[in-house]
């Protein structure tokens, strides 16, 4: 693909275009198509041993896993489930199974029996494929999945009965698996991501074959990349986070990915070792990342091959944004997206970033705010981010919640799909996060936006992380709630709930001030690193009623 060099964002909106052939695979029409020489991927183990792989070894690797597998009886529509950490040998299982149609199942690590066996039952996956760290897990869910035949281990050789292992079950395949007349493509489904489930039990999210060209836009102008780059994005595979910023769009706009299979908690300073001495070129990290990175001397650092940051998956308070760009001279580009979608908003090299705003809706995505009564809003008012469909559908937009039509006739309403987000746009079209619906707060008439809160607080040197929430109030309907964790040095009490009330009051508007602040060692958060508001609000219910 030609990358554009717009000189304004208008200029953008009208030269960029994507088609989407109608038998699209990217397996087929990417990567056996790329030079199998080209550098396709750096990889560092948990041990720190750096290794190189070109698009040759994908292809051949991808293609003995999908006459392998294809022996052992997957077939176009299977689900399989995949737990690898950030192991390289994911990239080969994902592009197998495009090859084949069978429909891969990304998940996290950190997943417990009872979550697998819930998923798997719930997909009715028949083959998983795992790190041997891993295996235990499954094989004690396994009594209770009775659709699951095929069990593949990666690593260290399988010990159980009942297991293949990976490298074995590759050694005895050929080497080529060309594409035929009924090889998957287009609208066919290609991958399943389970939801996070913050709202709920999760939801199968089902992306077709075009989806991978979705991301383009992900890489090519939100990261920035040409070719030559080197890529890291920090996310776990088991998330769709890691299609965004580790596959798909780098690979189409020509650059490499980096890939740090660290193992655990990350820390700041060891990651900014890596990429300096890496000479990684782009960089994409939740702004909690970020947080912690600007906490460390980034001056001891050599960062100078670093040219481009992004950041996406909550608020970047702007203290952050200020902190990075001084000591590093880059400003962070901020993105949207859900699991249902591609990139849909983003600021983007030829924008003026707006620290805290997610910048402008990306080509080819019809944005519309909606009120609750289903009417466009105005500047300055917030609604519910809502996407327009049109014929021929929407490039990198689901298809809907597998299995569930019910779901997915709740968000796709008259024409739209409902994000259940909320955000308002300024006077230049850009956008401003406020929070999934469900967590708006209505306090005495006002509605307050946990965001907007969080923001602040997170400016003050006492806190490390926050979540806002609302509790019932006699008075005014719900009470503001920052449930907060402190930094090292700090200790909670009263002098300090009052400094940080005072704190929110002077910098924001004074409605919005948490009349309850509870300091908390941790914060619930999702298996991807996403704050849980719910179930702080489940937990203050439970206290209620006690």
């Amino acid at each position: 693909m030609h990358k554009l060099k717009p000189a304004s964002y208008e200029e953008f909106l009208e030269q960029f275009r994507v088609d989407a052939p109608e038998t699209y695979n990217f397996a087929f029409d990417f990567l056996d198509k790329a030079d199998p020489k080209t550098l396709a991927m750096v990889h560092v183990d948990p041990q720190g041993k750096r290794r190189e792989y070109d698009f040759g070894w994908f292809q051949e690797r991808s293609a003995r896993l999908a006459n392998a597998l294809t022996a052992q009886g997957l077939a176009k529509g299977d689900r399989v489930m995949l737990i690898l950490y950030r192991r390289v040998e994911y990239w080969v299982c994902m592009l197998a199974l495009h090859r084949i149609g069978a429909l891969p199942i990304p998940s996290p690590s950190l997943l417990t029996p009872h979550d697998i066996e819930f998923r798997v039952n719930f997909a009715h996956v028949k083959a998983a494929i795992v790190e041997d760290s891993v295996a235990d897990r499954v094989a004690a869910a396994l009594p209770k999945c009775p659709t699951l035949s095929l069990l593949v281990q990666v690593g260290a050789e399988p010990k159980a009965d009942g297991w293949l292992g990976f490298e074995p079950l590759l050694a005895s395949a050929d080497a080529s698996f060309p594409r035929t007349p009924d090889s998957p493509g287009g609208r066919d489904p290609m991958v399943i991501f389970f939801s996070s489930g913050t709202t709920g039990m999760p939801k199968m999210v089902l992306h077709s074959f075009t989806y991978p060209l979705g991301h383009y836009t992900t890489a090519a102008y939100w990261h920035d990349l040409e070719p030559g780059d080197l890529h890291l994005t920090l996310s776990d595979t088991g998330w769709a986070k890691s299609v965004w910023g580790k596959f798909y769009g780098q690979w189409l706009a020509g650059a490499a990915v980096f890939v740090w299979d660290f193992r655990g908690k990350f820390d700041p300073a060891e990651l900014l070792q890596i990429i300096a001495e890496h000479k990684v070129t782009t960089f994409c990290a939740p702004p909690t990342v970020y947080r912690f990175l600007v906490r460390q001397d980034l001056k001891s650092f050599d960062l100078s091959h670093l040219r481009h940051c992004v950041t996406a998956g909550e608020l970047l308070n702007e203290s952050v944004f200020r902190d990075w760009q001084t000591a590093t001279g880059l400003p962070i580009y901020e993105g949207y997206g859900q699991t249902e979608t591609c990139l849909q908003i983003a600021t983007f090299r030829c924008m003026n970033p707006k620290p805290g705003s997610l910048g402008k809706p990306c080509p080819g995505w019809d944005l519309v705010l909606m009120d609750d009564e289903g009417r466009p809003c105005e500047p300055g008012v917030e609604g519910e981010i809502c996407i327009r469909l049109k014929e021929g559908g929407v490039l990198g937009l689901f298809q809907g919640y597998l299995d569930e039509p019910e779901r997915t006739a709740k968000v796709i309403i008259d024409g739209f799909y409902h994000t259940g987000d909320k955000a308002w746009v300024d006077e230049d079209g850009y956008y401003w996060f406020m929070g999934r619906t469900d967590d708006l707060i209505k306090s005495s008439g006002y509605r307050v936006g946990p965001f907007e809160v969080e923001s602040v607080l997170l400016e003050h040197d006492a806190v490390r992380e926050c979540a806002v929430t609302g509790v019932p109030d006699p008075v005014r309907g719900h009470a503001v709630k920052a449930t907060i964790v402190l930094n090292d040095g700090y200790a909670g009490g009263e002098e300090l709930v009052r400094e940080l009330q005072t704190w929110v009051k002077k910098r924001t508007a004074p409605y919005k001030y948490p009349r309850i602040i509870d300091f908390t060692d941790a914060l619930p958060k999702t298996v991807n690193g996403k704050i849980r508001r719910a179930a702080i609000r489940d937990n203050d219910a439970g206290n209620r009623e006690e």
